[in-house]
């Protein structure tokens, strides 16, 4: 499949390109997630925030304790962020550098070349985020890498709120939409 390069995108006159449309189903909370999203999409289109969206969602899928990943380089946002959806939910945050893990037990690059590094620790955020058995895991600004690590580690199902982006406000899609970028970086 490059459905990215197809140019008529039949699928959304009900065409299966895949052949394997007879074979998914939705049941269970699979079924009540695609209707309370279908809900949201359809009703608050063009109306509602992604944290809006994220507290509707939470709310209609009976979820009552959150988590919160976040990036210490966004800790002024998670603050927020944790303020905002704890006035509906029971809400558990925790820091990137959560066990003040040296870098050099894993011998991992440092920007410094001497002294003490404190390294991320995707899998402590998803294991305190565990311990706590939250229903709905939310990412806000995690390393690449290092959200792929805590997703695979989460066991409640994770949602992006902010993705890591140093040079575009985190925004990746900046360097899309810039002429520049795709022209002198991307050579599109």
């Amino acid at each position: 499949m490059r459905c990215a390069l197809c140019i008529d995108k039949q699928c959304t006159q009900g065409r299966d390109c895949t052949n394997i449309a007879d074979n998914i189903t939705y049941k269970g909370k699979d079924y009540k997630s695609m209707k309370i999203s279908s809900q949201i999409e359809s009703r608050y289109y063009m109306e509602k925030t992604r944290i809006e969206e994220v507290v509707l969602y939470a709310k209609k899928m009976n979820y009552k304790k959150l988590g919160i990943a976040f990036c210490i380089g966004l800790e002024n946002e998670a603050n927020i962020v944790h303020n905002i959806l704890s006035k509906e939910f029971d809400v558990y945050s925790v820091c990137c550098k959560v066990c003040g893990t040296s870098k050099d037990e894993y011998d991992l690059d440092k920007f410094h070349d001497k002294g003490f590094e404190v390294t991320c620790n995707p899998k402590a955020q998803a294991m305190v985020l565990n311990n706590n058995k939250t229903d709905l895991n939310i990412q806000l600004g995690l390393c690449i890498g290092h959200d792929i690590l805590f997703n695979n580690n989460s066991n409640a199902p994770v949602t992006v709120l902010v993705v890591k982006d140093r040079m575009l406000a985190h925004n990746p899609l900046g360097a899309i939409y810039s002429g520049y970028y795709l022209k002198n970086r991307f050579n599109l």
